[in-house]
């Protein structure tokens, strides 16, 4: 089985339609895709709404997708072509709570595709790709911290600029980096990227 994980350093960097065109791209591998999601304080992990409930009830829910016409992420998932979709959610800092329920999961998949960065605390992937917008000023923590770890960069093209501050990119100074203008989040270069990486990984290479 190969695991690929696709992260990104904020929200709505377009981390969700790179999976989307990957999973459509690349549909012999028939993955099982999961949205890992965290939130804050005071969010319940059960429905992702506000709630005050006990921390320790509600600290972690998993929760599998069925509906292939639906707005949801995970739903882009299925429709994409994704045999499973897997919505995990969890408080910030409670995501090792839910790996044994994941693990589970990961272990019946054909392949697998998670969009996560924190994952990446506890499965080693065989291909990390990460998402990277300059015109986005967030630069998440978590998405700093692996960013030495990524085998490739999808970049939103720009005009050369970015607004990061204190955000240095020496960690992906070598790696391969894609190019992407949305609509469009993924190029025929980046899949055989991805195909060439799985296949390596199908054959026992490194």
């Amino acid at each position: 089985m190969a695991i690929v994980v696709v992260g990104g350093h904020s929200r709505s960097v377009g981390k969700t339609s790179v999976v989307v065109g990957l999973i459509a791209a690349l549909p012999e591998y028939g993955w099982s895709a999961f949205k890992i999601t965290q939130y804050g304080h005071g969010i319940c992990s059960q429905n992702g709404e506000s709630c005050h409930c006990a921390t320790d009830d509600h600290s972690w829910a998993i929760s599998e997708e069925k509906d292939r016409v639906g707005d949801s992420d995970t739903s882009r998932f299925l429709a994409a072509g994704a045999a499973h979709a897997w919505w995990v959610r969890t408080e910030q800092g409670r995501l090792a709570e839910a790996l044994p329920t994941i693990r589970r999961r990961l272990a019946e998949a054909k392949n697998a595709i998670l969009e996560s960065n924190s994952i990446l605390k506890f499965v080693k992937p065989d291909l990390y790709l990460t998402v990277l917008d300059p015109a986005t000023a967030d630069f998440k923590r978590s998405a700093q911290e692996f960013l030495d770890r990524a085998d490739g960069v999808i970049l939103h093209e720009t005009n050369g600029e970015h607004a990061w501050s204190g955000v240095s990119l020496k960690p992906v100074a070598g790696c391969p980096v894609f190019h992407m203008k949305p609509p469009r989040y993924i190029t025929s270069e980046l899949v055989g990227f991805v195909r060439d990486r799985l296949e390596v990984h199908k054959h026992g290479g490194h």
